[in-house]
């Protein structure tokens, strides 16, 4: 089973999700899109979908209507949990052998990024509401 990737940033969630699904160090995505990004607001799906464009990778995102819902269980898709209580601002997440890649599985509002840890879960912890699709 591969390793997971610990976000190193606060908003660094997407950049972990890239670096597992492209097997690539955090450092060397971080590079790629920017540190500043990922320490003030993160990421949309926009700019994660044209990086992996530049990539080489066949990729797409989609608002998960059913249609789409059904197919965020193939391996490297990626998702985005809407923002809630627990998500303030949302979180990524990577599928992967039937388990979600979690960069910041101990997370909590007041949490210090310092103390992340990633880690595989069964479920995903809220509602997902957008897919990132990729094939190579």
């Amino acid at each position: 089973m591969k390793k997971s990737i610990c976000q190193k940033d606060n908003y660094g969630c997407s950049i972990a999700c890239l670096a597992f699904v492209t097997n690539k160090t955090y450092e060397e995505v971080i590079n790629d899109l920017g540190k500043e990004k990922a320490k003030t607001r993160g990421f949309y799906c926009k700019e994660i979908v044209k990086y992996l464009k530049g990539l080489g990778y066949q990729a797409e995102f989609h608002y998960l209507k059913p249609k789409w819902r059904k197919k965020i269980y193939q391996d490297k898709t990626i998702v985005f949990i809407k923002r809630s209580k627990k998500y303030p601002c949302g979180h990524y997440l990577a599928h992967y052998q039937n388990l979600w890649m979690d960069p910041w599985i101990n997370f909590s509002i007041d949490g210090d990024i310092k103390k992340a840890k990633a880690g595989f879960r069964k479920r995903l912890p809220d509602k997902s509401i957008y897919g990132i699709f990729i094939k190579k």
